[in-house]
């Protein structure tokens, strides 16, 4: 029976591939910070892919999302910058769900982060475009920005009306975050069937002879 279980419950191999190919969990199209939190995939069988996990991964990742340069050119601490506000926006997310008091660690990286770069666009002029709005920022302050725009988000979204559906998704070990709807526990249809699964095993196995 273990090897039944095996085949209908981990059906994620723990590869690239496999966290590539989820689909965005519910909410995180909306919220790009949503969206950052969920770079860090925990997969069956002790599997974890981080989409953030090097200088060029997280600059993909960025660019993705019109927060760099597709040739930013990021260097692993600028990358590293990106995953610890990960980390913390991630912890934030997790009192939010559960209802507790928000760790002031979690809270001080994303202020340090808003403050970090000015996120008001500014008025510019040019032949061509006439008048129009940016965000004016140097070169070098690439991930300065990024950083900003990033705790932006995740400060409208723990503080909007959309908080109260902040969830973490039921499926062990999964450990994504998902707007919820209604009763939904998961953040993905393979997640809802694995747990599903596992709970069909679970009750096969005490009826079962010992």
């Amino acid at each position: 029976m273990a090897g039944a279980y095996h085949e209908a419950v981990d059906d994620t191999a723990g590869t690239d591939l496999d966290a590539a190919v989820l689909p965005p969990a519910p909410g995180a199209e909306q919220y790009v910070a949503l969206a950052l939190a969920n770079t860090a995939i925990a997969l069956p069988g002790g599997q974890f892919v981080d989409l953030l996990g090097t200088p060029a991964a997280a600059t993909d990742w960025l660019a993705d999302r019109g927060l760099a340069p597709i040739d930013a050119g990021l260097r692993e601490m600028c990358a590293s910058l990106v995953r610890s506000l990960r980390e913390q926006v991630r912890v934030l997310l997790a009192a939010r769900s559960c209802a507790e008091p928000a760790p002031q660690s979690a809270l001080n990286a994303v202020n340090d982060a808003l403050s970090k770069a000015p996120t008001a666009e500014l008025l510019h002029w040019d032949p061509v475009r006439g008048l129009y709005r940016t965000a004016s920022h140097p070169i070098t302050q690439i991930v300065e920005h990024a950083l900003a725009m990033l705790a932006a988000n995740a400060a409208d979204l723990l503080t909007g009306p959309d908080a109260e559906r902040i969830a973490a998704c039921g499926s062990a070990p999964c450990s994504r975050f998902f707007l919820r709807n209604g009763r939904r526990q998961w953040c993905s249809v393979r997640c809802g069937d694995r747990a599903r699964a596992a709970r069909a095993y679970a009750r096969r196995s005490q009826h079962e002879p010992a």
